[in-house]
């Protein structure tokens, strides 16, 4: 029987992928933001393309703070544009 791949939406340019091809962006309980690379971590989360282009778009349209259900802040998000950049490597 073929397994099935978990599929989620890129809150940037809101294509289906698949979950491993995705990266997730969590807010914690103590409201902190971060990238959680393991994709097990507790929190809400969200997901964006590996691509600066998607984490920009999902800025842009509101993406990101409508799944976190947040106001984030313009450092935390020049943060996960960093962290982005060395994932993406």
């Amino acid at each position: 029987m073929n397994k099935k791949i978990p599929m989620r939406q890129c809150v940037g340019c809101r294509e289906m992928k698949g979950k491993k091809e995705l990266l997730r962006v969590i807010k914690t309980s103590e409201g902190e933001i971060f990238l959680d690379v393991t994709g097990k971590k507790n929190g809400r989360g969200a997901y964006l393309c590996p691509n600066e282009g998607c984490l920009v778009q999902a800025v842009k349209n509101r993406g990101l703070e409508r799944s976190l259900k947040t106001v984030i802040p313009k450092e935390v998000i020049e943060g996960l544009t960093k962290e982005m950049k060395i994932i993406a490597k």
